[in-house]
């Protein structure tokens, strides 16, 4: 197809805004018409009411209108789409188009992701991947790139990205900036390889985001001076006040993971506000089937007496603005026409959902959408990549103690509790491993690990963040070996393995991170991974493989294990 020309780009351009203006000026009819609507209006926060005229995918007109398609909004209250300022599309463990599929019926129209899981495989590869696989969605992904990929120079994952393997991607128009800064003692310390990454984003006039749970004091003034500008990792006020206070804003993450809205819920006040956002980091398939995505946040702020207006302003306008979405985010003039249309304050419940005024979620359906067009040569490459041999009992023995990892559930964070010789089911110490699985080197960490409650056999998992090597923990060292193998066969995944036998598995052949299938077959097989690893012990105070998977984070305090062994991560030195 030839490539439209300049001039021919201008007069479509031009066409397109002179009916923007005759259907904003009432002499044409608009595509779509929201009448008798009563909308948040994040500019003063509070409800108006008016026809919302829609042409051309924005908003045109508010007042009285007339439309092609009229749609009765009396009795119902109509939002601009919600925004997650941060998330990882890979931990839905889907493909995207399946992932906009899931959150489009909860009312978000834009996300903004870091593919940073998909890097630390395939390395820039993996962000051209999810860049053409996100591609003319209806929900709107915008993108941070990965900054730290491996999280740190002592993990071992799938490339090494520095700033220049990275540049090129910040002319995309879809791109915002660098994405969560995990490696804060590197930026405190003055790494030149780490800082030339943030001057690198300063220099495209790009965002900068930040990951630094419990930083504070001096430290946290070198993070800041050095150009991070926001943090989703603060799980106290105190710590969330600091860093507001010194400029930084606040990202208020509630996922799978972790929950932090409770304890800053004092933030979500006229006083603060205006400097905080709605995330939610990661979000598995049960999570999203059950409890939803943004407007799961947004309704619990409600219920725990935060002003319904407030909590709207959090969940779009205060993202836009950050990430300099000027288009989106409010109900307004010349904004796209992205609305959530719900019945009330007190229930929250969704009805419809628009894109660029078109109806996409009707209150019991999604619309169909075309899948985005991927090069195959990266699904090729997508679909594979593991370089590891067959395991066997004897790639997991050990001589000498190693160091135990304690669990604290429904936490991230672990505990140093000492060292052990031996697997011991009584005292709940079990042997971990990971496996280096991108270039073969046959490296594997082993350690022990406290408070996973496992009894007999094995559970494995290729989604180890954030190098995505494999994760086993067992019982015996023949069940590990059977389950790792049982990951590499399908091409990623989780395998629950009891006396060489699979009880469950999860296939996520895309990159060993996501499914080709749908996000509902997804959660199927993975309740039913988990209901397997449960029956063997696993304590059901904690989520058998999302607690596997930070067991590997060497970015999160206190042990946890790489390829290379178990890590201090306070101290940056193995034990």
């Amino acid at each position: 197809m030839k490539a439209e020309s300049y001039t021919g780009r201008i007069n479509r351009k031009l066409n397109k805004k002179l009916r923007i203006i005759e259907v904003a000026a009432g002499r044409q009819p608009a595509d779509l018409v929201l009448k008798n609507a009563t909308y948040v209006n994040v500019f003063s926060s509070r409800l108006c009411t008016g026809d919302i005229a829609v042409a051309e995918g924005l908003i045109v007109g508010i007042g009285s209108y007339h439309g092609r398609t009229e749609a009765d909004m009396t009795g119902k209250l109509v939002l601009p789409g919600f925004i997650d300022a941060h998330i990882h599309l890979e931990s839905a463990m889907v493909a995207p188009r399946e992932f906009a599929r899931a959150v489009l019926p909860h009312g978000t129209t834009t996300v903004i992701t870091d593919p940073h899981e998909i890097a630390n495989v395939m390395g820039t590869d993996g962000i051209e991947y999810m860049l053409q696989a996100t591609e003319g969605l209806p929900v709107d992904v915008r993108f941070m790139l990965p900054s730290c990929v491996p999280s740190t120079p002592l993990d071992e994952s799938g490339a090494v990205l520095d700033f220049r393997s990275i540049d090129s991607f910040y002319d995309h128009p879809r791109v915002q900036g660098l994405a969560e800064m995990m490696n804060y003692p590197g930026v405190v310390a003055g790494d030149a390889q780490v800082i030339e990454k943030i001057v690198a984003a300063q220099a495209h006039h790009k965002k900068i985001d930040g990951h630094a749970p419990g930083l504070g004091g001096q430290a946290l003034n070198a993070y800041m001076a050095a150009g991070v500008y926001s943090d989703h990792e603060c799980s106290t006020l105190e710590e969330a006040l600091e860093k507001l206070e010194r400029g930084q804003f606040i990202m208020i993450r509630d996922g799978t993971a972790a929950h932090n809205l409770e304890a800053l819920l004092p933030l979500l006040t006229p006083q603060y506000a205006e400097r905080c956002m709605f995330c939610c980091d990661d979000k598995h398939p049960n999570d999203l089937l059950e409890n939803g995505h943004i407007d799961a946040i947004v309704r619990a702020a409600i219920r725990r007496g935060v002003d319904p207006i407030l909590a709207v302003r959090v969940a779009c306008h205060h993202a836009a603005r950050y990430f300099l979405l000027n288009n989106r985010g409010a109900i307004a003039l010349g904004y796209l026409a992205d609305f959530v249309v719900i019945d009330d304050f007190e229930h929250f419940n969704i009805l419809q959902v628009y894109k660029k005024g078109e109806l996409y979620f009707d209150g019991k359906t999604v619309r169909d959408f075309p899948p985005p067009a991927v090069d195959p040569y990266l699904v090729r490459l997508a679909h594979d990549t593991f370089r590891v041999g067959a395991l066997s009992a004897e790639d997991f023995a050990e001589i000498r103690p190693r160091g135990v990892i304690g669990i604290v559930p429904g936490e991230i964070i672990t505990t140093d509790c000492g060292y052990a010789a031996g697997v011991d089911t009584a005292k709940d110490i079990l042997k971990i491993a990971v496996i280096e699985r991108h270039k073969n080197t046959g490296h594997i960490g082993i350690g022990y690990l406290q408070g996973y409650g496992l009894k007999t056999g094995a559970v494995a998992t290729s989604v180890s963040h954030d190098s995505h090597n494999i994760i086993v923990v067992g019982a015996n060292e023949a069940d590990m070996a059977a389950a790792a193998d049982r990951v590499v066969q399908n091409k990623g995944g989780i395998a629950v393995v009891e006396n060489g036998a699979v009880k469950g598995e999860v296939v996520l052949a895309i990159a060993g991170l996501m499914s080709d299938d749908t996000l509902e077959r997804v959660n199927t097989a993975l309740e039913s991974a988990k209901a397997a690893a449960y029956s063997l012990g696993v304590g059901h105070d904690i989520d058998p493989f999302m607690t596997l998977s930070f067991m590997s984070l060497p970015v999160i305090p206190t042990l946890r294990l790489t390829t290379r062994g178990v890590l201090d991560v306070e101290k940056q030195q193995y034990i």
